[in-house]
């Protein structure tokens, strides 16, 4: 858990004065049965009401000095836990967001988020925990054995039985509660997962009619949460009426031997309940024990998988004392011998020995069937994963040896699937530059073929984008987050299969602006459509991730059999 040095390191001053205060608080109720046992013995039992009075108003001294500390310690608790927990949430969510694609694919985004939420509150929670009872439950537990001891230690016989016995019990609890506690979140994992499922695909779920069977998976995730649950608290349920039923069977073995000591005269009737009040205590602190580890076993797992996330080391390295690129080399991309597959899988890479190389400049065209590889091909080149072999340059330079934010800074990209976030339309086009001003924003919007179906809207560029974007068409996201691409005014723009909802005529009017506004910019058009990319200075055909063919439209008609294809399928002629 290396994770949590940081915020030990940044808290344990407050902390340890909420436990400062909590150790007063403790220290005044240990005092009070004492105090009680000598106003019988010494006050009551002689019938002297000025020493009843004095020491009354002593231990009201002593509770109010109790109840302040216990108010301050509160206090302090609630805002280092709540600190505490909104820093490591922060951290947690800055984590997830330098993680690569490769990293990321190792969770599931449910248990992220998950982890972010439930996780982050589990341990936040024993934090707020242990400035509130789970240190004063041991203090009071020792405290009291030790006063138990001082006050009458024939007595004390019964409290070196019951004590190993609920020691026992708490380690088993302990041991048995673990692995139990990290099924709950696991199954938790998947009622988020299921749920995010669903949601993300309301809209084909409402299509097909499917409610009944996402009823079906959510109800079964559910019941596997419930399930998971039950057993943990079955287990956690036993042994807190065991730890109860020992120590009031040794409060009954007390008052027995108390009284016949009582009646042989060799005990004090107040010493007695003082002793009754310390094993009440006593009592109380184990209980609180068993929940303290209750609330730790949840915690560990929690803090576990917390410390999965964070334990991820950053797999883009880079050489921190390269320089810059030459301007000579403006938007230069090359592939020498590159290969790729995903982690995890089996079989032929999904790229395969890809050499090929884009001059500063050019517009590209990329085509091929669905699944040849086509959007990996592009998605290395901003490193979102890092080739298995071979070397891409960008500027001359291979791309590993550049620091990722710097490289992406050179690169626009509309990937396939077209998201847009929270705000107005404005605010999703300056993603792409913050600082643009409002003519850049409408000139990228005009050229992505957007700005007249904004204009038309009542509020303009300052109509509020639902979640998705969910109040706009697919062929609208598409052109809003093309003028969020071209808004950047990059050396490298990447459109990925983005002009595949909008009507030819409107896919007409966004590569003439394109045209115009990529003058001296390196372009790459990933399509399906071939018409979309017949007029690039080159068109790459990938099939079943190997170059099957690179060159002009007419230059591939003639001798690339797969481009061929493509063109007979989708014209409906023969090449002549």
């Amino acid at each position: 858990m290396k994770f949590l040095a940081k915020y030990i390191k940044k808290y344990w001053k407050s902390f340890s004065i909420a436990v400062l205060f909590l150790t007063f608080e403790a220290i005044s109720d240990l005092m009070q049965p004492t105090i009680m046992a000598k106003i019988i013995d010494e006050g009551v039992a002689r019938r002297d009401i000025h020493t009843v009075l004095k020491l009354g108003g002593l231990m009201l001294a002593i509770t109010a000095f109790g109840a302040l500390s216990a108010s301050t310690r509160s206090v302090m608790a609630s805002i280092v836990s709540q600190n505490f927990g909104t820093e490591l949430r922060a951290d947690l969510f800055k984590k997830v967001q330098t993680l690569s694609f490769k990293q990321l694919d190792r969770f599931d985004r449910a248990s992220l988020i998950t982890r972010l939420t439930n996780d982050v509150t589990q341990v936040q929670v024993f934090v707020n925990g242990l400035m509130r009872i789970f240190v004063k439950a041991p203090l009071l537990a020792i405290g009291g054995l030790v006063m138990a001891v001082r006050l009458n230690l024939h007595l004390s016989i019964v409290l070196a039985v019951v004590v190993p016995i609920v020691a026992l019990f708490i380690v088993l609890n302990l041991r048995l509660g673990f692995p139990l506690f990290s099924k709950v979140q696991k199954a938790l994992d998947r009622v988020n997962g299921v749920m995010r499922e669903y949601l993300s695909g309301v809209r084909v779920v409402k299509a097909f009619n499917r409610f009944d069977v996402e009823i079906g998976k959510f109800s079964e995730a559910n019941h596997h949460f419930k399930d998971q649950s039950i057993a943990a608290g079955r287990l956690m349920a036993t042994f807190s009426p065991l730890i109860m039923l020992t120590v009031n069977l040794g409060i009954v073995v007390v008052l027995w031997m108390g009284g016949l000591g009582v009646d042989n005269g060799t005990i004090q009737v107040g010493h007695i309940i003082a002793f009754i009040n310390y094993m009440t205590q006593i009592l109380f602190s184990l209980m609180m024990i068993s929940m303290v580890f209750n609330m730790f076993v949840r915690a560990k797992a929690s803090a576990g998988r917390i410390d999965e996330v964070f334990s991820q080391e950053d797999s883009l390295s880079w050489n921190h004392e390269t320089s810059p690129p030459p301007h000579t080399e403006k938007g230069r991309i090359e592939f020498e011998q590159v290969s790729f597959s995903y982690e995890g899988m089996s079989g032929e890479p999904i790229l395969k020995n890809i050499n090929l190389t884009i001059l500063p400049g050019e517009t590209v065209g990329i085509i091929g069937s669905t699944g040849s590889g086509k959007s990996t091909l592009v998605g290395l080149i901003p490193r979102f994963y890092d080739a298995v072999s071979g070397t891409i340059k960008v500027d001359g330079q291979d791309i590993k040896e550049v620091q990722p934010k710097k490289l992406r800074e050179r690169i626009a990209m509309v990937p396939q699937r077209n998201i847009l976030f929270t705000g107005t339309v404005a605010d999703n086009i300056r993603w792409g530059k913050e600082e643009a001003t409002e003519e850049e924003v409408h000139t990228a919007a005009s050229i992505a073929g957007a700005h007249d179906f904004i204009a038309s809207t009542p509020e303009g560029y300052q109509t509020a984008i639902g979640q998705g974007g969910v109040n706009f068409s697919g062929g609208q996201k598409q052109r809003i987050s093309i003028a969020r691409a071209l808004v950047k005014q990059s050396e490298i723009l990447i459109l990925d299969d983005s002009t595949s909802a909008v009507d030819v005529a409107t896919e007409a009017k966004i590569k003439a602006g394109l045209k115009k506004y990529a003058k001296g910019l390196t372009c790459l058009l990933i399509a399906q459509r071939i018409t979309s990319i017949m007029d690039a200075d080159k068109i790459v055909v990938l099939d079943e991730g190997e170059l099957a063919g690179v060159g002009t439209h007419q230059e591939l008609l003639a001798h690339c059999k797969v481009y061929q294809e493509i063109y007979r399928s989708q014209m409906g002629k023969e090449v002549l």
